[in-house]
């Protein structure tokens, strides 16, 4: 079985090609959830109108795919509640200069 700590380690590892920070930190991963082999990623952009949007969504598919035991990745893309910064970690805060 999938844990969801292996979820986790592997999403942070997957960086945000413009900002070059992990999405994991960035905040945005709502949520996830195991279903036996199945994993479903409820995520946002930092921006609707986010360039790299599809090559991020596939780059995450990917990466949660090589997890063993993982059958299916289902990735769902919402914009509400709408990412801002107050999401970040505060290692993300600190390297991007972010003081809250």
């Amino acid at each position: 079985m999938v844990a969801r700590e292996q979820v986790e380690e592997v999403l942070k590892k997957v960086n945000d090609p413009e900002i070059q920070i992990d999405i994991w930190s960035l905040g945005l991963v709502y949520n996830i959830e195991i279903e036996g082999n199945k994993v479903k990623i409820l995520m946002t952009f930092t921006s609707p109108m986010c360039p790299y949007g599809p090559a991020l969504l596939d780059d995450v598919r990917r990466q949660i795919s090589a997890i063993d035991g993982v059958g299916e990745v289902v990735i769902d893309l919402t914009f509400n509640p709408v990412w801002g910064p107050e999401k970040m970690s505060e290692e993300a805060k600190i390297a991007l200069g972010i003081n809250y």
